[in-house]
């Protein structure tokens, strides 16, 4: 009971450790996740068995005990192959040693395989005594010690190339590297005391710290690669505002909030370039490109806690909540005036609308959008009549 009760404990703890893992399918997960995961369900195989052989051979069930020892085997070999496997995967190398390993890995476990099979002719491999007290063999000492020369191999391989590396990869290599000579160190522990269960003791640290070290760190990676993709797939390349993807899912939050009668103290700016087409049809579009850019920092900057949208060549969107909606009347006036003195100027012009929420009247955000719109078309045309009256 005290030698399976220690078994039972560490496969709890995998499962919660790496059920992440566990769980993913072949047709969903990843090269690596996929391999990893082959390293797990090895591991909880020998958990398993490792539990059984407790009971069992407390039982002395003998039938029953040779068969789970020869499982007990073949699931540590299991293990051992498919995490060299797991870091030939994760280091992507290739190159003679890559292939050495996988070569090996492959003979090493058909030799072992074959070793047990004889041993149900001659004893070769463990036997039992006449008090069906379990006896190691040979072959059993042969197959652990090249499991261990396997393993050190292939954990000095990956130590050498995190020498070579540097930041986080340097620090995943090396927890990998680290790990594969934990495991050898159970393993040696394992082959001198086989009634003590070593080696399970190894696998959980081993899966421990991977998942510390690698697997988290590799997941919060590639949450901010997601992220940093989905900002750039949401961002204007031209103007760093955000994009016409990006409006389109805001206007879907809007419509929510406003089904939800969740929407209060909102507000919708249309703004519109003047003069942007002559600019590109006299001065080239490369100017006509700056002409955009000065545009956007100049509403940015005025609506400074306010999304921005850039969702044509010349038109863009701002929404007003919070101290911008507050303070909309002055920040709009300031923004109008500013402009007629640009026009005065001949500096950047923009026509601008502002409508905000009405609770009794706007059942979507269109209808917001529209009488923004209908405004921002009169302050061009009146800016207009401005700058012919000027003339």
């Amino acid at each position: 009971m005290y030698y399976a009760s220690f078994g039972l404990l560490a496969l709890i703890i995998h499962i919660i450790i790496n059920y992440g893992i566990l769980k993913i399918r072949k047709a969903n997960g990843e090269a690596l996740q996929l391999s990893y995961k082959n390293f797990l369900s090895a591991v909880m195989a020998y958990y398993i068995s490792d539990i059984a052989w407790g009971f069992l051979a407390e039982w002395k069930i003998l039938p029953l005990v040779y068969a789970d020892t020869v499982i007990y085997f073949v699931t540590m070999a299991l293990s051992v192959f498919f995490w060299t496997r797991y870091v030939v995967t994760y280091l992507n190398r290739g190159g003679a040693f890559s292939k050495f390993i996988t070569v090996a890995g492959w003979v090493i476990f058909a030799a072992g395989l074959v070793a047990l099979v004889i041993n149900f002719f001659i004893p070769i491999f463990f036997s039992f005594d006449a008090e069906k007290h379990y006896q190691p063999r040979r072959a059993r000492y042969l197959l652990l010690g090249i499991l261990i020369f396997f393993n050190l191999a292939t954990s000095v391989y990956t130590l050498n190339i995190a020498h070579k590396s540097e930041g986080n990869e340097r620090l995943h290599h090396r927890a990998i590297g680290l790990s594969g000579i934990m495991m050898t160190v159970f393993i040696v522990f394992q082959s001198l005391y086989p009634f003590l269960p070593f080696y399970a003791i190894g696998c959980l640290l081993t899966t421990c710290l991977i998942h510390t070290f690698v697997v988290a760190e590799d997941k919060h990676d590639r949450h901010i690669e997601l992220d940093s993709a989905k900002s750039m797939a949401y961002t204007d390349s031209l103007t760093g505002v955000k994009n016409a993807h990006a409006y389109a899912e805001a206007i879907k939050y809007i419509d929510k909030r406003i089904e939800e009668d969740l929407l209060i103290d909102f507000g919708v700016i249309v703004f519109d370039l003047n003069g942007l087409k002559m600019i590109n049809d006299t001065l080239g579009h490369e100017t006509g490109n700056k002409y955009i850019k000065n545009a956007s920092s100049l509403i940015c900057n005025q609506f400074k806690h306010s999304p921005v949208f850039r969702i044509g060549g010349d038109e863009f969107v701002a929404f007003l909540e919070g101290c911008d909606y507050q303070n909309r009347t002055s920040l709009i006036n300031a923004f109008e005036y500013r402009m007629e003195q640009n026009q005065n100027n001949s500096f950047i012009v923009i026509a601008d609308g502002f409508a905000e929420y009405l609770l009794d009247q706007d059942s979507c955000y269109q209808t917001i959008f529209e009488r923004a719109d209908k405004k921002m078309y009169e302050r061009k045309k009146a800016l207009k009549e401005m700058q012919k009256s000027n003339s």
